[in-house]
């Protein structure tokens, strides 16, 4: 067991699972959990995730501040926890939330108003297409 896994708040079993960056963070991406809307991308360390899974208001580490924030605690815009899960390669979380009012800091619903579209060229599944990916393809790690 590593020091980092060892000091961890997390129980073992979780915090050898997480993939952290070199800054000991974690992507959290944020969605109602009823609509599937996604509200936003955040951050969490350990000690974030831990509060996150037993408090049940979500908890993020703040890149700018280098502060712990627990959304709506100034703001009113509470995101009361649902569900948390890992992604396969444990570098990534997804948690589930009920939102009260806007999730993004300019005011705005979801995070992903403002920025807009990209304009990306959309794609076009193959006529021939049955579903089911190739065995190839379903075994290659694409990130």
């Amino acid at each position: 067991m590593t020091d980092a896994i060892a000091a961890s708040p997390l129980p073992p079993e979780l915090a050898t699972r997480l993939k952290r960056d070199a800054n000991g963070l974690v992507a959290a991406v944020v969605q109602q959990y009823d609509t599937r809307e996604v509200l936003m991308v955040g951050w969490m360390n350990d000690e974030a995730l831990r509060r996150t899974l037993t408090e049940g208001r979500v908890t993020y580490w703040s890149r700018s501040r280098q502060e712990y924030w627990r959304k709506g605690d100034t703001s009113g815009h509470y995101q009361y926890v649902k569900a948390v899960s890992l992604d396969c390669d444990g570098d990534a979380l997804l948690v589930e939330v009920d939102q009260v009012g806007a999730a993004c800091h300019t005011g705005a619903r979801t995070c992903f108003l403002s920025g807009g579209d990209l304009r990306a060229k959309k794609g076009d599944r193959p006529s021939n297409w049955n579903g089911f990916a190739s065995t190839a393809a379903a075994s290659n790690h694409e990130g």
